[in-house]
């Protein structure tokens, strides 16, 4: 499995930087295709007819492509679409701990279910168009890094000192300790690129949406757990050896996405 996995990175890895270094329509396009991989995998979670659903939302995403280039009327609905986003997130976290705390308020019907993979999937995609645009690839390079660095010190730190649950309910590898080793890792990855990046005009504010980013992309991780353990399965596909599903794999980038670019907005980074 471990093979199978950095087999699968070493692909990968090379492929998503070289595709995000070319214009933002082709990085459009491309993300919509794994969005609406991403969709149809979300049908199954649902248990809804899964082709319908994906053609549904790949809809969906040219019309938001095509409104988002209307400068004039478009960006409105663009902020709007953040916003819901992530007030999305805030009512996913409430769902989280109130569901670690014994109490389901996670929705059983498929069709709300499938309303959800809306909010889950589009303010996702479009974030990052909108951080490719107006900061540069590179800008979404360090977003990834910074995911998979807090990835990968949740892992080495949860398996070495990991004790305390963080969500033994939900996914009970999780801990606390990993959490920390999350946040120290990604400190370091936002360390080094805030002080690269001289546009950026408030670096301690930057540093503080970086770890709330980084907390985000847990929640993400855990709301996806949630899911497939009420659904009963382990992986949401096997499209990606070694990985799991599309969904597997852009769990933390759903949640993740949307805070980051509209604090970079907030803080007046982007425009």
């Amino acid at each position: 499995m471990l093979k199978q996995r950095l087999l699968t990175a070493i692909i990968l890895i090379p492929l998503i930087v070289w595709i995000l270094s070319l214009s933002t329509q082709i990085v459009a396009y491309v993300f919509m295709s794994i969005v609406v991989l991403g969709a149809w995998e979300w049908a199954g979670l649902c248990g809804i007819k899964r082709n319908l659903y994906a053609l549904v939302v790949a809809l969906v995403l040219l019309m938001l492509y095509w409104l988002w280039q209307q400068q004039s009327t478009g960006e409105l609905y663009i902020y709007i679409l953040l916003l819901a986003g992530c007030l999305w997130w805030l009512l996913a976290l409430y769902w989280v701990l109130r569901y670690q705390q014994g109490q389901s308020l996670v929705p059983t019907s498929p069709f709300i279910k499938a309303l959800l993979g809306f909010f889950i999937l589009l303010p996702a995609w479009m974030a990052l168009l909108i951080l490719h645009k107006a900061y540069g690839w590179h800008s979404v390079v360090f977003l990834l890094v910074l995911i998979w660095a807090a990835d990968s010190g949740a892992y080495f730190a949860g398996r070495r000192w990991g004790a305390r649950k963080l969500a033994d309910k939900i996914s009970p590898g999780k801990t606390w300790e990993g959490v920390a080793g999350a946040l120290v890792m990604s400190s370091v990855v936002s360390l080094a690129y805030g002080l690269s990046m001289p546009l950026i005009t408030s670096f301690f504010l930057f540093m503080l949406l970086c770890l709330l980013t980084v907390l985000a992309s847990i929640l993400g991780d855990l709301l996806e757990s949630l899911f497939k353990r009420q659904m009963n399965i382990k992986d949401s596909g096997q499209i990606l050896p070694g990985h799991g599903g599309i969904l597997d794999r852009v769990d933390s980038l759903t949640s993740a996405a949307p805070i980051f670019v509209t604090g970079l907005i907030l803080l007046g980074s982007l425009f």
